[in-house]
């Protein structure tokens, strides 16, 4: 029987709703402030920051990669911290800290200084995203994760709806304060983090027990049903770190992530750009706003997409094609746009590319949770998320780089698609090799 058509008690299914609605919204909003925050770069690009700090494409993609050094470092220890000490207290702490270097880039005057920054922004936010999975993980059971994951995960594609043009109305308030437009920009994103930060050391709750707005069967049907889940998954994996990081399936899946968020940065580092350069590759004229707004389109979409697709595989149950479908489809979308003869047929080709990564990433997010448990799971996800993030710096970089070369945008996006062509393949050979919750509950390996 498939995930989807498990009939629910009455107790199932409250605390499900009240879980979606207490903590998935709010963990939503806090990963909506985590894109925004690192990727306002790619707004501030293009609308001054990059003529006032005479930065070539390759310094603004190593600008925007270097973030991820500072991540990737801390990713699996703070993933790890995170487990020990708790969500509330570490998720907490990860958000101050980082609005408080976002802060920082309101005042940045150099190449030099901007590299820094980001590095730091990254140390920051490390071990943000695997540890929100992780803290939803251990609050969902396994047949209602996917659903769950794919309401977490609106979050990302609705940064851009929301925070493209809310970036493109700060970046117009030109003078504020005695800044240029892109510092005011800054300085409005980082503020939230800082705030929501506090918020979430009094707001979240660690686990079922500490729920006061759970009742006691609502409490003890989740207690019943996880600590059920992490026995199975001991006895066919074992809770021991080590574990995790050589098991196979982890660095397949590493892998596959990696084309993945290849893709995604490639897309929201350098769609501002590529937007800016419609003005002389088609002779359009837009406003800053304008820019925003466009910007924001491919993104609208994707979230439908991400939640519909997402839907089906709660539905049936996570499936390989439920990875690999999307991610072949932005394999051939994402170079395509560059040779669409007209700003339309580019957007539309560029919104073709967002759905697809939309679509796969929360499904994605859903396996590794099948077989890991305890602080293999801390372990192994932040694993997976290290992998995936060395493409969060290879992708702007390289992509820079490559255009710097080139001078042309085609052959970075040529690159992009091999990866996820990869990651595509990589995906439909999961079969066999990660199997449903229900049989790892009856002992059998992947």
């Amino acid at each position: 029987m498939q995930p989807g058509n498990q009939e629910m008690s009455q107790v199932e299914r409250s605390a499900i709703s009240k879980v979606s609605k207490r903590l998935v919204p709010f963990i939503a909003l806090m990963f909506f402030i985590n894109f925004l925050d690192r990727t306002a770069i790619s707004f501030a690009g293009p609308n001054g920051m990059t003529t006032d700090l005479a930065l070539t494409a390759a310094q603004f993609g190593f600008a925007a990669g270097i973030f991820f050094f500072g991540y990737i470092v801390l990713e699996i220890p703070s993933n790890l911290a995170l487990h020990k000490y708790g969500a509330r207290r570490w998720l907490a702490r990860i958000m101050v800290s980082w609005g408080i270097v976002a802060l920082l880039f309101t005042w940045v005057s150099s190449a030099t200084e901007l590299y820094v920054l980001r590095f730091l922004l990254g140390v920051a936010e490390a071990g943000f995203f695997p540890g929100a999975i992780l803290f939803l993980s251990m609050w969902v059971p396994a047949k209602h994760r996917s659903k769950i994951l794919a309401l977490f995960y609106l979050a990302q594609p609705l940064t851009t709806v929301i925070g493209a043009p809310f970036a493109a109305m700060l970046i117009q308030m030109h003078g504020l304060f005695g800044l240029e437009g892109w510092r005011v920009m800054f300085f409005g994103v980082a503020v939230p983090a800082v705030i929501v930060g506090i918020v979430t050391w009094f707001y979240l709750a660690d686990r079922p027990d500490d729920a006061k707005w759970l009742t006691q069967a609502e409490k003890d049907w989740l207690n019943r049903e996880l600590a059920g889940e992490e026995k199975a998954k001991a006895a066919a994996h074992g809770k021991m770190t080590g574990l995790a990081l050589t098991d196979g399936r982890v660095w397949l899946l590493s892998v596959i992530y990696f084309g993945l968020i290849y893709g995604l940065y490639a897309l929201a580092f350098f769609l501002p750009t590529i937007i800016a350069g419609f003005e002389t590759k088609f002779g359009t004229k837009f406003d800053v706003f304008d820019k925003g707004l466009i910007t924001a389109v491919p993104y609208l979409p994707a979230a439908f997409a991400l939640f519909f697709w997402s839907r089906d595989a709660s539905r049936r149950g996570v499936r390989p094609w439920h990875i690999g479908i999307p991610a072949l489809v932005g394999a051939f979308s994402i170079p395509a746009a560059l040779y669409m003869g007209s700003p339309e047929a580019t957007i539309v080709m560029i919104t073709l590319t967002a759905c697809a990564i939309f679509s796969a990433l929360p499904n994605f997010w859903a396996i590794p949770s099948r077989f890991l448990t305890g602080p293999a799971a801390a372990a192994g996800i932040a694993l997976i998320n290290t992998i995936g993030n060395i493409a969060g710096f290879a992708a702007p970089y390289v992509t820079g780089v490559v255009k710097d070369a080139t001078g042309l945008y085609q052959l970075p996006m040529f690159i992009v698609g091999a990866l996820m062509l990869l990651s595509a393949l990589l995906a439909f050979s999961l079969n066999g090799r990660v199997r449903e919750p229900d049989l790892i509950a009856s002992g059998s390996k992947g």
